[in-house]
Parts: structure tokens; C-alpha cells; sequence
């Protein structure tokens, strides 16, 4: 799933500037600057933190290809011998917590660290969890799950923060900025699975892991190196808290956050809670935070009736959303095990590593991208958010009625990976309908000065798709796989026709200007 990268970059806001605001003659990408300039032009600065994002995104990726292989894998292949229903809750838990991560990380880049020591500190957490996770030994799985995920929600907004300081005054050129770093996403994406499916699954998982924590490592080693190419930007928080109000938030955080973990992971050793009823807890946490951010966002000062009224329709979309990123979850988890057990991988005498499969997701995005923006672009206006999400929504349907029949036929034998392949390509062009979509239009329903958080609570729903993706994922264990795709697909036809059927409606609503009334309907 190639989405957990995004948060942290639109969560984390930025010092308003006028268009026209000059660039100081040290900026850090301006000719004789202390950040010089790097590769093809680019200056110093840039190019380390290319480096970085990269190398955090190929242990992020490395990781999720072969987490839960993993932990459904025999105890005496090096496994942790997890039923498959366990297996999808925790995974599909972990991506959640990814995205989540990103609220508190991006405000104590704000608050707390500053941009450039939050980057520092979140590598080194994402390092350590991975080094955990290298271990061979019973134990250290959650700490390493959370340690990463933890260090994700300080390393993107953390990045994203100095990027945008970087290029205040020039949107044009952060627009710009932001697209290359995408495009290291992806790369990432791609190479990543390619590594650490074939040590994990070849030799050891724990090499595996290891090869993730290896990469941070790198990115944490340019990071050093290229330090001083960030001039003064980054060193200090925004808005530095004050001590006293520091103290009151530690104690408040302590009690709403500490005691209840503490409780839970009490009772967890004792032996009153299982994995399941904890991963269930967890779970329903996901699914609170969202709905609770969403009121308070609703009645946040600033907020006009006009705009409510936006943002009500916006919440249809969003639980929209949540539904294709449960579709969408499902790629590392379950049809990760598919590729394992029922596709035939063998390639002249090769047989090619089930986690390799993950990099088709980032290929046909490469691929498609540009498709996808030519259309958006020729379709204009006439085609409205609504509709896109709904063909986003029925392609990934589709996929799991392409899955289903692809079970059906592993009743016979190990299918052809034509099969797992389409069923990528569906998912995929209906990520690019429901995703970048989506996005734009979090930010254009915005009120003033709320765009941040909106973009926020675009990805808070889709944690809770990706939770909620793994816990469905317990019922393989009780219903016969082509019935569990069928239900899936139902799921995301269901949806999808019902945004189709809601479509004028929605429009509307979202397009009704603050302050006026709702305009007459138009193509949906």
C-alpha cells in the first residue's frame, strides 16, 4: 500500500507567505548558500533529503512485503506460526498506525522538536524497531512494530516541514519538490519487495528485517552528512511550548494515554487479555480517533454553516474511501499469502518470491500516473469527484471478483500470476481515482486555515479502512476463500454504486460556495 507516505507531508503546516515573497540571498537552494548545489542542479539540501525519504520508504516497504508472511510461516521455517485471521489484524493494525502516527508526529515537529531534530529522532526509532524486529527471538515484535511506526510519524512531516520551508513564497516550486519525492516513494516501492521477499523468504525473515533496518541506516548516514546543508532551517520549533504548558500536556497524555496502555499491557502479561482481544482494543482506538477529529474539526471557531454543510457531504466521501483503502489493505496481507501458496512462481527454473508480488503495485502506478492526469485533466469539470470515487470504488470491486475466480481456480492447482497480476492493475487504477482525488478534494472544501487538517482526516479515514481491512480478515478462518473475495467485492460494488446512485447530490453539496447558496445540479 503506497499511501502511508502522504500524511506527513500535508498534516504539517506552513508559515503563510505572499506569492511574491523573494527568496533571501542564503537560501538554502541559491547559488554560493551552505547548501551548495547537488545532483543535476538540485541543491545539497534536496538531494539529502531525497536520500533519506528513499531509504525510509525501502524499509517501510521491505518490511510490509514480508510482515505477514512472516507471522503466519511455521514456527520451524523461523516463523511465528500466527493463525491467518491473527496475522491480518495485526498487519492491517500496524498500517493504521502508520497513518495515525502522523497527528501527534507533525505536532511535535511544531511544537517540540522542530523539523530537523524530529527527522533525527524518528530515523533512529525506525532503526531501532527494525533491528528489533532482525532479531532472531521470540518478543520483540510489538516493540519493533511500534518503535517503527512511531519513528514514521516523526521522519515524514518532519521531512515535509523543511521541504516546504525550504521553498516558502514559491509554491510552484514545493509542488514540484513534493512530485520528485513521490516518485522516491515509488521507486522505493518497487526495489524494496525485491530485496527483503528474497532474503526473508529465501534465507532468514529476521535477514529480512535486517536488510529494512540497513536502509534506514543509510538514510540516517546522509542525514548526517548533509547536515549543515540545511542552514538555520528546522533547528527550532515553530511554536516552541511553553515549559509550564509542556508539564500540564506530559501529565494530560500520562493519564488519557499511559495508564490505559499500561492497564492493557498489564493484563496482556498476566494472561487476562489475548492477542486477539488486545489487537480488538487497538482496532476500536483506530476507529474512535477519526470519528472524534471529525466533530471537533466540525465545530472548530471559524467554521461558518455554509462550510458545515461542505464538510457533512465530505464525510459520505471519506467513509467512501475507507471502504477501497479495506480493499486496497488487502494486498500485503491475504493475497500476499495467495501468491505464496496457490500461484505458480516458478520462471525458467526460478522460483520467484511470493513478496516480490508487491512491487506490481508501484509499477503500474509508475506507469499509469501520467495516464491518469492526462484524463483528469481532459475530463475537466465535467466529471465530478463523487463519480471518479465511484469508479475507483467499482474497480476494486472488480478486483475481487477477478480474486474470487482466481481462488476458485486454485481449487485445481497453483493458478498462472496473470491472475494476481490483474487483480493489481484493478486495485491500482482504482487507487488513482479514489487517492489523489480525494486529496484535492480534502483541500478545496477546506475552510480558511483548516487545509492541513483536513488533508489529515483524509488519511485518518483511511487508517480506518486499513484496521478495519485486517480485522475483516478473520473471517478466512470460518468462510472458504473465494466466498471471503465475493464478499469483499460485494463491499466495494456495493459502495461504489451507491456513490454512483448519490452523485448529483453530493456535487452539489460540495461545490456549494461558502456564504451562498447550493448551486443547481450539474454533471455528476
Amino acid at each position: 500500500m503506497n499511501t502511508p507516505d502522504t500524511p506527513g507531508a500535508l498534516n504539517t503546516p506552513h508559515t503563510p507567505h505572499t506569492p511574491h515573497t523573494p527568496r533571501a540571498p542564503d537560501a538554502p537552494d541559491a547559488p554560493g548558500s551552505p547548501g551548495g548545489n547537488g545532483l543535476r542542479g538540485r541543491p545539497r539540501w534536496f538531494v539529502t533529503l531525497f536520500i533519506v525519504d528513499m531509504w525510509e520508504r525501502f524499509s517501510f516497504y521491505g518490511m510490509l512485503a514480508i510482515l505477514f508472511l512472516y507471522l503466519v510461516a511455521d514456527p520451524g521455517d523461523g516463523g511465528l506460526g500466527m493463525a491467518e485471521g491473527d496475522a491480518a489484524a495485526l498487519s492491517g493494525l500496524y498500517m493504521s498506525l502508520v497513518f495515525l502516527s502522523a497527528l501527534p508526529g507533525g505536532w511535535l515537529v511544531d511544537r517540540v522538536f522542530g523539523a530537523r531534530r524530529a527527522t533525527l529522532h524518528g530515523g533512529i526509532l525506525i532503526t531501532a524497531g527494525h533491528l528489533l524486529l532482525a532479531v532472531p527471538a521470540t518478543g520483540w515484535l510489538y516493540p519493533g512494530l511500534g518503535l517503527v511506526a512511531a519513528g514514521s510519524g516523526l521522519v515524514k512531516p518532519g521531512m515535509a516541514s523543511m521541504v516546504g520551508r525550504m521553498y516558502d513564497g514559491r509554491p510552484e516550486r514545493r509542488e514540484a519538490a513534493f512530485s520528485v519525492f513521490y516518485m522516491s516513494i515509488q521507486v522505493s516501492a518497487l526495489v524494496a519487495p525485491l530485496v527483503t521477499a528474497f532474503l526473508g523468504e529465501r534465507v532468514s525473515w529476521h535477514l529480512g528485517f535486517g536488510a529494512a533496518a540497513l536502509g534506514m541506516v543509510i538514510g540516517l548516514v546522509c542525514y548526517g552528512a548533509g547536515w549543515s546543508s540545511f542552514g538555520g532551517i528546522g533547528l527550532a520549533p515553530d511554536r516552541p511550548l511553553p515549559p509550564a504548558e509542556a508539564r500540564r500536556l506530559l501529565v494530560r497524555v500520562a493519564l488519557i494515554g499511559g495508564l490505559p496502555a499500561l492497564v492493557v499491557g498489564s493484563a496482556s502479561v498476566a494472561g487476562l487479555l489475548t492477542v486477539r482481544q488486545v489487537l480488538m482494543l487497538a482496532g476500536l482506538t483506530v476507529l474512535v480517533v477519526p470519528a472524534v477529529y471529525y466533530r471537533r474539526l466540525l465545530r472548530a471557531p471559524g467554521i461558518g454553516p455554509a462550510h458545515r454543510g461542505r464538510l457533512r457531504a465530505l464525510r459520505w466521501m471519506l467513509l467512501a474511501s475507507s471502504v477501497f483503502w479495506l480493499l486496497f489493505a488487502q494486498g500485503p496481507l491475504l493475497l500476499n499469502l495467495f501468491a505464496q501458496e496457490a500461484v505458480d512462481r516458478v520462471v525458467g527454473g526460478f522460483t520467484v518470491p511470493a513478496g516480490w508480488f508487491q512491487s506490481a503495485q508501484p509499477l503500474f502506478l509508475l506507469l499509469l500516473s501520467p495516464v491518469a492526469a492526462a484524463l483528469w485533466i481532459r475530463l475537466g469539470r465535467r466529471v465530478g469527484a463523487p463519480a471518479k470515487f465511484a469508479g475507483g470504488l467499482l474497480l476494486g470491486g472488480g478486483a475481487f471478483v477477478l480474486m474470487a475466480g482466481a481462488a476458485s481456480a486454485a481449487g485445481r492447482g497453483p493458478v498462472s500470476p496473470l491472475w494476481l497480476l490483474g487483480v493489481y492493475l484493478l486495485l491500482v487504477c482504482g487507487e488513482l481515482a479514489v487517492g489523489p482525488i480525494g486529496l484535492s478534494l480534502s483541500a478545496e472544501v477546506a475552510p480558511p486555515g483548516f487545509t492541513g487538517r483536513m488533508l489529515g482526516l483524509f488519511w485518518l479515514f483511511a487508517a480506518v479502512g486499513a484496521a478495519v481491512g485486517g480485522q475483516v480478515g478473520r473471517l478466512v478462518d470460518v468462510v472458504p476463500d473465494p466466498v471471503y473475495h465475493l464478499l469483499l467485492a460485494s463491499l466495494g460494488l456495493l459502495a461504489g454504486v451507491a456513490l454512483t446512485v448519490s452523485a448529483r447530490l453530493l456535487r452539489r453539496r460540495l461545490d456549494a460556495p461558502a456564504g451562498s447558496a447550493v448551486p443547481p445540479a450539474r454533471a455528476s
